[in-house]
């Protein structure tokens, strides 16, 4: 077949020139019609010719389409049994395509980069690269890896953190730790069913220096074998794992950069004995199972954003187990994980006319890990109600009104997110964005992120109750509007009805029902058994209104005599208006609270320091904290 496409590379040259200059216009709506999942970014990366096939006389057979983002051409040459050879054209499609002046430079900064504080900040953030061997998986691996060392050694991300790096290599079902070397691992799942590579040492990496070396002395143990199209070509699976601890809150974030092994064309199987034929199936094999985890977990987010599986619908299989490399990426795949997840995938291709098999093959792949989402051109407007259909217009005007005081700068927070995105942050980075406008506290930051999650289930509990207002043009979908037409019995939160009232001081407005936080010694608080750091209470009454005699749970009459109340300790506080007061704790889950109203406690105006607005969650029967 080469031979073929030499003799007639200057027929194939003039087609193809004529071809493109007849290349039709992309349809308008195309680009619009499609999108796929935030969180997975497909991509090709086009190597430039070698040398050796530019002196063989081999043409470029890969041709990016300018007029079309992410549109890829590729032109065979068909040896027609019945006439002169014709040019058979495959179109294919990805989130991003670098061609062959791209460097790696710039595919780091434009698909890999978000990757590093995503990890940082506790998400798992995945770097894929595949392909026909020689197509230059190893060396952009490579060459990220160096950039990923710099940016994550540097100090450009904020916080203390401690970063943990192992690197294996997985033949088949084997593992092998290329930092121990190459000594044979087991991959297990323990009791809680958490992957762990037993056996494979995990390296404290101090700086930028000790992450380079460890990469170094990995490569050097890689397993490689030559091939008709490379001397050294990856005949494993490399996995750089890098853990990301922060001390503060003991949780992990990681990054995952992989090298998979190359597949081979027909004529390199060709010459191989039994033993590369059964590695080959192996590794074919592992790709596949690779394939279906990503698209299943694509799938089953997008499933869970948009309120589950209708009724009858399957839910996505991610058949993690099937494979040594899906097995230890588990918690990357596994619907049922807790973190976030990020995942970037960068198709590797060889434009040579000579590989334009292979070539298709790896794109056919490419496309098989987009999932796509298809939209209406003129759709209606999303819901305002719901969180994850937001743009981010409607993202960053939410923010605006709902963030509270200081409001929180929405070009900070989300300066690209949609709602479905802003809600997949991880709260490390969530906080850590709302902090970086003046004046905001980490509490406020805590409030609001649990406000927009409030927002987000409120809205899938209430999605029926919706749709059936909208049935009726006669009724408005708007919660303020709702809550009206249900009464003031349904009130959930301990906001002033009075809009006008936040103007005023709230010592000046103080009422039954308020939530106030308030003062004390340090060590008081462990008596009424709520914590130091933040006390809050209910106000019912004042407590000279309290009838007969009455104690509070420190023991203390509520309406002691006024001489008494002259000569008590009130923690340095003024003495004046008096309130009976209904203690809140911690609840069992994080950021929660639960009224007691049987244990109460009278505080003093001089005691309580601010207005806390709380709203009640009838799912977990807990109260939050909210802006």
């Amino acid at each position: 077949m080469d031979q073929f496409y030499l003799d007639n590379a200057a027929l194939y040259r003039t087609m193809v020139k004529a071809l493109n200059n007849t290349t039709p216009a992309p349809r308008t709506n195309e680009v619009a019609t499609e999108t796929t999942s935030p969180h997975m970014v497909v991509s090709a990366r086009i190597r430039p010719l070698l040398d050796e096939d530019v002196a063989a006389g081999f043409p470029c057979a890969v041709f990016p389409r300018a007029a079309q983002a992410g549109v890829i051409d590729i032109h065979d040459l068909y040896n027609h049994p019945r006439g002169r050879p014709i040019l058979k054209s495959s179109r294919y499609r990805v989130d991003r395509l670098f061609d062959s002046q791209t460097t790696t430079e710039e595919i780091y900064h434009n698909l890999v980069v978000d990757l590093v504080p995503f990890a940082w900040n506790g998400g798992i953030g995945t770097l894929f690269a595949y392909g026909q061997t020689g197509s230059g998986k190893t060396f952009t691996v490579s060459q990220l890896e160096k950039l990923v060392a710099t940016s994550l050694m540097g100090e450009s991300l904020e916080g203390q953190r401690q970063v943990y790096m192992t690197i294996i290599d997985l033949a088949g079902n084997s593992a092998f730790d290329l930092l121990n070397s190459r000594k044979p691992i087991s991959i297990l799942e323990d009791s809680f069913g958490v992957t762990q590579l037993a056996g494979a040492n995990e390296h404290l990496v101090q700086d930028r220096d000790e992450m380079m070396d460890l990469i170094e002395r990995a490569a050097s143990f890689r397993r490689t074998a030559p091939t008709l199209k490379n001397d050294a070509s990856s005949r494993s699976h490399a996995i750089c794992r890098i853990r990301i601890k922060n001390p503060s809150n003991d949780s992990d974030g990681l990054l995952y950069l992989i090298d998979l092994a190359g597949s081979e064309a027909a004529r390199d199987v060709a010459v191989h004995g039994a033993d590369r034929m059964r590695e080959t199936r192996e590794i074919n094999m592992s790709l596949s199972v690779l394939k279906d985890c990503i698209r299943g977990k694509v799938e089953s987010d997008a499933l869970a954003f948009s309120g589950g599986p209708k009724p009858k619908q399957k839910k996505p299989r991610v058949p993690f187990r099937q494979s040594a490399l899906t097995k230890v990426l588990k918690h990357v795949f596994d619907p049922a994980g807790s973190q976030a997840c990020k995942t970037v995938v960068i198709a590797c291709v060889n434009p040579s006319l000579a590989d334009v098999g292979p070539s298709k093959n790896t794109l056919r792949y490419a496309e098989m890990l987009r999932v796509l989402v298809p939209t209406v051109i003129n759709r209606m407007e999303p819901n305002p109600t719901v969180p994850v259909a937001w743009t981010n217009v409607q993202v960053r005007d939410w923010i605006t009104k709902n963030s509270g005081i200081p409001p929180i700068w929405p070009a900070v927070l989300a300066p690209t997110e949609l709602g479905a995105q802003l809600l997949r942050l991880p709260a490390a980075e969530f906080e850590s964005r709302c902090l970086k406008t003046p004046g905001v506290s980490a509490e406020q930051a805590k409030a609001f992120r649990s406000k927009l999650w409030q927002t987000h289930i409120d809205s899938q509990r209430a999605g029926d109750s919706l749709n059936r207002t909208e049935s009726n043009p006669g009724e408005s979908a708007e919660p303020d509007t709702m809550l009206g037409r249900l009464g003031p019995t349904s009130r959930l939160s301990s906001r002033d009805l009075d809009p006008t009232g936040t103007t005023v001081p709230f010592k000046e407005r103080i009422r039954p029902g308020m939530v106030v936080s308030w003062n004390q010694r340090p060590g008081r608080g462990l008596a009424l058994g709520v914590p130091d750091d933040l006390k809050l209470a209910v106000v019912l009454c004042p407590a000279e209104a309290v009838q007969g005699t009455v104690k509070d749970a420190l023991g203390k009459e509520v309406n002691a005599t006024e001489s008494e109340r002259t000569h008590a300790t009130v923690n340095g506080a003024d003495s004046g208006a008096r309130y009976l007061c209904a203690l809140m704790t911690p609840g069992l889950m994080a950021e929660a609270y639960e009224l007691n109203l049987w244990r109460q406690i009278v505080i003093d105006v001089g005691m309580m320091e601010k207005e806390v607005i709380l709203e009640y969650d009838a799912a977990t029967r807990y109260y939050y904290i909210s802006v």
